[in-house]
């Protein structure tokens, strides 16, 4: 059991180092085109990767037999695809006026964002969240304020996509226990591929060209972000403390801050990804926040044991 622990523990932290690592492909491929054709492209991989894994391993084969609703099914795809195209959009803008560090660490914040959220569906809400949060606006302040005491545009959109990627974890945290996860997101790559390609045509130029310029960048976004992380997630969290999952997942913010450096230095991005002494606490605020509200409850209260 122990050995299976370390393994999945291994494989989440594989998954975070792919999801931390994707920013920079997201800021690279913002040099050959917009964010609708990036994501546009990125979720049709995104999608026959995921439709490749699903017929491979005969998921289909649940809605043949009608185990699995496909009514719930395509209304879940729908609304998780909606919210994800809304999410990654602003992401992707977010990534051109803010570096890969701070949009990583601002993006985490959805972890906080969640429990407050339960609010508005009468969930009472602990102190340890609210301590988390009034830490990460400290952490936030620190990271991303200017002395005008104004959010820069970019983080101002990668803000807003944390909101919005919390709602799109409610919106699947919902569906998720009537249907199979694994279809949801293949759908929501479907449907976000749709509409941001619908988005590129209306607003942008997309270019053959352009595309076969960011390959790699849209490759590793799509087949990589997308299928392989999200398979590793998926084998990953089996039997495995779900605490312990998202604690090591959340660990893509501090990737994705030594990622964009690094690839900074080695010229791949030419935007200056470094972060001054100020950002570096408050990046260690924010992540310290996200650890805490992930922290089982029963460790901040006193229980009497009975000798």
């Amino acid at each position: 059991m122990k050995k299976n622990t370390w393994r999945n523990s291994l494989l989440l932290f594989l998954a975070a180092c792919i999801w931390g690592m994707a920013f920079v492909s997201q800021s690279k491929g913002m040099d050959y085109m917009g964010p609708f054709t990036f994501n546009g492209v990125r979720s049709f991989i995104g999608f026959f990767v995921l439709l490749l894994y699903i017929l491979l391993t005969g998921r289909h084969k649940k809605l043949i037999r009608g185990e699995v609703d496909w009514k719930i099914t395509l209304l879940a795809g729908l609304c998780c695809g909606l919210a994800l195209t809304v999410a990654t959009t602003l992401q992707q803008v977010g990534l051109v006026y803010t570096t890969v560090g701070k949009a990583g660490f601002i993006t985490t914040l959805y972890i906080i964002f969640v429990p407050i959220a339960g609010i508005f569906f009468r969930k009472k809400v602990s102190v340890v969240v609210w301590v988390a949060a009034a830490m990460a606006a400290f952490g936030m302040y620190l990271l991303c304020l200017q002395e005008s005491l104004r959010l820069s545009r970019g983080d101002t959109y990668v803000l807003l996509c944390a909101i919005v990627f919390t709602a799109h974890i409610l919106i699947i945290d919902y569906f998720s226990p009537k249907t199979d996860g694994v279809m949801i997101s293949c759908l929501q790559f479907g449907v976000c591929g749709i509409l941001c390609t619908t988005g590129a045509f209306v607003l942008e130029t997309p270019t053959w060209f352009g595309i076969k310029q960011g390959l790699g960048a849209l490759l590793y976004a799509g087949v990589m972000s997308s299928g392989v992380a999200y398979t590793l997630q998926i084998v990953g969290q089996r039997n495995l403390n779900p605490t312990i999952a998202a604690l090591i997942m959340s660990l893509e913010s501090v990737i994705a801050t030594i990622a964009g450096y690094l690839a900074y230095r080695c010229g791949l991005l030419t935007t200056d990804q470094t972060l001054s002494v100020r950002q570096i606490v408050g990046c260690v605020i924010v992540f310290s926040a996200v650890i805490l509200v992930q922290l089982p409850p029963e460790w901040f209260t006193k229980r009497k044991k009975n000798v």
